[in-house]
């Protein structure tokens, strides 16, 4: 099964610095037939505005996860973490009992990014945040680790999750594929930019797939596209 999630569908609000669409429930948006897609909690694709951002505040018992599309993102937190994460390069934020962090887009121009919520498996945890550079030519063609929580998974940045974080650029008139483990995964997936089929459901820059009973997938560019992938376990 998988199910189109278009832009138009979806929640969010603009704010003036910020332009937030929200492909699950999340802060004024309500819609019970779109709370999470196994562990996976939020996907939020925002904008936001030059010398803006998110203030001080605060998260526990999650995994987040922020994939940067343009421009940078600048993270401090009460631990005493620092960093920027520039377009093509990710972050994750293991908030276990709990952190306080800002978000800021400290560029000339606006940021575009994904935020993606993962329940994790492992509670009680002390806090921790890192940052990871990805070679961006690795991603061509193929669908590359950023994020994981699954055994064997190696130079990525960990979750403590079932689930598993991935991006591709695929150019128009090729194909990636990716098989999931089992057909009881979930997994949901959002170009960032383009346009492709996903086992033949057509998407466009921005679209969603929920995809679930899925063994494998095969997304075919129609035009130069990026993409990325979450590959999420059952809610138990």
């Amino acid at each position: 099964m998988i199910e189109l999630r278009s832009l138009a569908s979806l929640g969010g609000d603009n704010h003036g610095w910020l332009d937030t669409k929200h492909h699950f429930s999340f802060a004024d948006y309500y819609d019970r037939q779109r709370m999470n897609w196994g562990i996976l909690r939020v996907w939020n694709d925002d904008t936001i505005q030059s010398n803006t951002g998110f203030p001080a505040h605060s998260h526990a018992d999650m995994e987040i996860i922020t994939y940067v599309r343009e421009g940078a993102i600048t993270h401090q937190d009460n631990l005493g973490n620092k960093g920027r994460t520039p377009a093509g390069d990710v972050q994750v934020m293991s908030a276990g009992t709990g952190i306080t962090h800002s978000e800021y887009n400290l560029e000339p121009g606006i940021t575009r990014i994904f935020q993606i919520w993962i329940m994790p498996n492992r509670r009680g945890e002390k806090p921790s945040w890192g940052s990871q550079a990805f070679p961006k030519g690795d991603r061509a063609g193929a669908f590359v680790t950023l994020a994981s929580g699954i055994a064997g998974d190696k130079d990525v940045l960990p979750l403590r999750a079932d689930a598993r974080v991935l991006g591709a650029t695929v150019k128009a008139g090729e194909s990636v594929e990716y098989r999931f483990s089992s057909a009881d995964r979930y997994g949901y997936l959002v170009l960032a930019t383009g346009a492709a089929s996903v086992n033949g459901v057509a998407l466009h820059k921005q679209d969603g797939a929920a995809i679930h009973g899925e063994e494998t997938i095969r997304i075919t560019a129609t035009a130069d596209t990026e993409v990325v992938l979450v590959d999420a376990a059952p809610l138990q």
